[in-house]
């Protein structure tokens, strides 16, 4: 039987100081150019994948709009499924094909909350989401490359178990402070460098006052 290895490309903007968020959480931090190099890279992959976070903080549609071409797959990973009925992302999933992933640790009430959409409800996990595992059933189900647009959180849960194969940061012009304030990477993190997976800069491009760089794994 063929296998496939799914591609996934972490994608995000970040503030000079490593930030994708203020304390408050206002994220908008990309330029006009750079929205446009992310949605043509959204609609060129498989599949989008992002955290109950996000989802709650930004209600983002996930969908291609600043560039022409298909809208690919939303998947949403929401151990105890308490994503909003009123999400932009459920409401339109009778429009764009939508995964939620769940653990078993979900309430009835919540399960049957998502019931009520026309999704995929995947149910991976004790009390989280297993991600190995789902990338194992995403991986059989010939979805060959991921676009992890997370939040901290979920990007460190990826970044620790290895998972990353290409890094797209796009540097912003702004510095935002703040302890409270979300990282690229929140999570645990390595409490030593040499443990942190060491990366290759494959491309860096200038976008008027941003800065895009390509990471892969070495």
């Amino acid at each position: 039987m063929e296998k496939y290895n799914p591609k996934i490309i972490l994608s995000a903007a970040i503030s000079i100081d490593g930030k994708i968020a203020t304390r408050s959480g206002d994220s908008k931090l990309s330029s006009k150019k750079d929205l446009s190099r992310l949605h043509k890279l959204r609609s060129q992959v498989d599949a989008i994948l992002i955290g109950k976070n996000t989802v709650h903080k930004d209600d983002p549609l996930l969908t291609v709009r600043y560039s022409k071409g298909r809208n690919p797959i939303r998947i949403v990973l929401d151990s105890c499924g308490t994503i909003s009925n009123k999400s932009k992302i459920l409401q339109t999933s009778n429009k764009v094909r939508t995964i939620i992933v769940v653990s078993k640790k979900i309430t009835k009430k919540n399960l049957q909350k998502l019931k009520k959409f026309p999704i995929e409800i995947l149910i991976i996990g004790e009390n989280q989401v297993n991600i190995k595992s789902l990338i194992k059933i995403l991986s059989k189900r010939k979805i060959k490359t991921i676009l992890l647009e997370g939040g901290g959180t979920i990007n460190w849960e990826f970044i620790k178990n290895n998972l990353v194969d290409e890094f797209f940061i796009t540097i912003t012009p702004f510095i935002l402070g703040g302890e409270n304030a979300i990282s690229l990477v929140q999570g645990e993190g390595f409490d030593k460098i040499t443990k942190s997976h060491k990366l290759r800069l494959n491309r860096i491009k200038r976008l008027e006052n941003d800065l895009f760089l390509c990471y892969s794994k070495l």
